[in-house]
């Protein structure tokens, strides 16, 4: 390393230019070969900073994220699942929704991709550096719960249902609330109403919801009216994904 490259490295130092402190020699090279100006190596070192610095974002929102598994829109099997609705599911890939504050709701029988989809619509809002995260109703609610028996519960809800633009809630009545818990989540709701948006999955038809939580009509009535004020309702009918798999392996019977 000569004393100018000496030089270069101690300022990208100083600026915090990782990446440019590694790229420019090759980046260098690369303009010389091409006979490029100097403002053509400019943009190309400050381009490579840029990536960098937005592949860090990523890769903190993902943690942040906590998404159990990476989904994406193309690894969804729409010729199977044909009782979803491709054309509005598409239109949610746009996550357009996020910057309206609106929800998004999937609703269908057990195995049918509801949570593939929201694992998907989340890495999406990850990839395009909107803060995001991805929990259970049954973690959501041992967490609130544990929260407000330390008397953090203000904190809590600031930084981890506030704080996300995008708040993915899986599994909606799969374990009923008791009385205080669904208080809670009707609190996790109304704190984003209008503010942010969230996508929740549920194999229960809204008629249903309030044997979630805790036989409460009243709660229940009031909680969705502020769900679905500004919400895209995706209904999925269809076959159970795990079915097909355990078909295609030979342990279940085709269908006749």
């Amino acid at each position: 390393m000569n004393l100018q490259q000496e030089r270069i490295t101690m300022l990208c130092d100083g600026l915090k230019l990782d990446r440019i402190a590694v790229e420019w020699p090759a980046v260098a090279q690369w303009a010389a070969n091409q006979e490029s100006s100097h403002g053509d190596f400019l943009e190309k070192v400050l381009s490579v900073e840029n990536e960098a610095r937005l592949e860090r974002q990523r890769t903190a929102l993902m943690k942040l994220a906590t998404l159990p598994s990476v989904k994406t829109m193309e690894q969804y099997d729409f010729a199977f699942a044909s009782g979803a609705p491709r054309a509005q599911i598409q239109e949610l890939a746009a996550l357009t929704f996020i910057e309206r504050a609106e929800n998004v709701v999937f609703l269908g029988p057990s195995g049918v991709g509801k949570s593939h989809l929201a694992q998907a619509l989340a890495y999406r809002a990850v990839m395009a550096g909107i803060k995001t995260r991805f929990i259970t109703a049954a973690d959501l609610m041992l967490q609130l719960a544990t929260a407000h028996k330390q008397d953090r519960l203000k904190h809590y809800l600031n930084r981890a249902i506030i704080g996300p633009r995008l708040l993915i809630i899986d599994e909606i009545g799969y374990l009923p609330f008791g009385r205080e818990e669904a208080n809670l989540f009707f609190n996790v709701v109304a704190k984003r109403y209008e503010r942010a948006s969230i996508i929740l999955t549920s194999n229960l038809p809204f008629g249903q919801w309030s044997s979630a939580f805790a036989d409460d009509q009243t709660l229940t009535a009031a909680m969705l009216d502020r769900l679905l004020h500004h919400a895209h309702i995706v209904q999925i009918a269809g076959e159970s994904y795990r079915l097909k798999d355990k078909r295609k392996a030979g342990q279940v019977k085709a269908k006749a």
